[in-house]
């Protein structure tokens, strides 16, 4: 019996140029493809960013994932989006999970190539690599994110930032990623370790909408949008480079 391959593609931080050639390349090929969605929002821009290079007939399912901390809410619903990935490839079509920035990165993917390997570890899999927003965030100010002997702390900000605090004095250059919702506490906490001033902000980067901020303690005043991420250093900012995009 043929089964299907799973590839696992990140499609970039949301710019769709930022897509890589090889994640073109399968996606025309694959006869399925899958995305994740908020249990109440079934858009993906994923989905949007792919479309594209998908043949025509190829269908487009949107995944469900609850967006909580209950536990066993969540680990259902990777059993049963697990199992519903599981039945297209035992029928022996190949099968793309795309996912926004990098498919190894905070991913929903992660979770689900552990299930299924569990379920089913005679699928084949196949992981591709894309484009983070943080690497994408860096180039758009400017800004190296790490040089010489320098380390890099990636953080999520879903639980603000109190991660940073028990590390803060061991960070060069730190990112915070879904830092949308506690923001205000990450900057917060910036501001304690003094690397609030060498800290930017950036909102929907590559997007409509995209901002740029520069003094991260607006984010105490004022939640941002979803796409939020922040990037410290304790060596600070090329200045020029932020004023220009401002």
């Amino acid at each position: 019996m043929t089964r299907g391959i799973l590839y696992g593609i990140g499609v970039g931080p949301g710019d769709p140029d930022f897509i890589t050639l090889k994640a073109v390349r399968v996606l025309s090929t694959v006869d399925m493809v899958f995305a994740a969605s908020a249990v109440k929002n079934s858009q993906s821009l994923a989905a949007e960013i792919a479309k594209p290079h998908l043949r025509a007939s190829v269908p487009i399912q949107i995944l469900p994932f609850p967006m909580t901390r209950n536990k066993q809410a969540k680990e259902a619903a990777w059993q049963d989006n697990a199992r519903t990935v599981i039945k297209v490839l035992e029928q022996g079509k190949n099968v793309a999970f795309i996912t926004l920035g990098d498919c190894m990165t905070y991913s929903t993917y992660g979770y689900l190539l552990k299930h299924i390997q569990k379920l089913a570890p005679h699928i084949e899999i196949c992981s591709i690599p894309g484009i983070t927003s943080y690497q994408a965030a860096a180039a758009r100010i400017n800004t190296p994110l790490v040089e010489g002997q320098e380390s890099m702390i990636l953080l999520s900000g879903v639980t603000g930032g109190d991660k940073f605090r028990e590390i803060s004095d061991r960070a060069d250059n730190v990112i915070f990623l879904k830092a949308y919702k506690n923001a205000g506490d990450i900057a917060k906490a910036l501001d304690e370790a003094g690397m609030a001033e060498n800290s930017v902000g950036i909102v929907r980067c590559g997007l409509e909408g995209e901002q740029i901020i520069s003094n991260v303690n607006e984010f105490q005043k004022k939640k941002p949008d979803y796409w939020t991420l922040i990037i410290s250093k304790k060596s600070g900012h090329c200045v020029e480079s932020q004023k220009k995009t401002e």
